[in-house]
């Protein structure tokens, strides 16, 4: 893949905002001084971008993917469906998860690309629960 000077402001957008929905990174790449980009242009690179490895995306919610770098894939995001807040946790906390869907499926699971829904403490906190019991939102 060649590298076009739109693809590479659409790279440099989605490096500084660490995660960013395409509207976001469309928003960023306006903001950096070039010629306007198109929406499909921006689109069109990300999907470039992914395809040769360089970025990836995770589906947060049931909106649009959250872009980052294809390296920064180590950790899983924990969305909170109470306030929406987006917190990471290390890929390793995964690892007892994925040994026990291979062995009960044959199932290797990516969970770099994860997302857990749930509660945050603050959250939790707040329902009277703790984050792990009671009923969820």
């Amino acid at each position: 893949m060649r590298l076009t000077p739109q693809r590479a402001r659409v790279l440099g957008a989605v490096e500084r905002l660490v995660h960013a929905t395409p509207d976001e990174i469309a928003a960023a790449v306006a903001r950096d001084g070039g010629e306007p980009l198109t929406p499909s242009t921006v689109y069109r690179s990300l999907d470039a971008l992914a395809e040769v490895g360089v970025v990836d995306h995770t589906h947060l919610d049931h909106g649009a993917p959250s872009y980052h770098l294809a390296d920064h894939a180590d950790h899983v995001h924990l969305v909170c469906r109470g306030c929406g807040k987006v917190q990471e946790c290390d890929l390793a906390l995964a690892g007892q998860f994925v040994e026990r869907v291979r062995a009960a499926t044959g199932f290797e699971a990516q969970v770099g690309h994860m997302a857990i829904h749930g509660r945050c403490s603050d959250c939790a906190a707040a329902a009277g629960a703790p984050p792990n019991e009671g009923p969820q939102p």
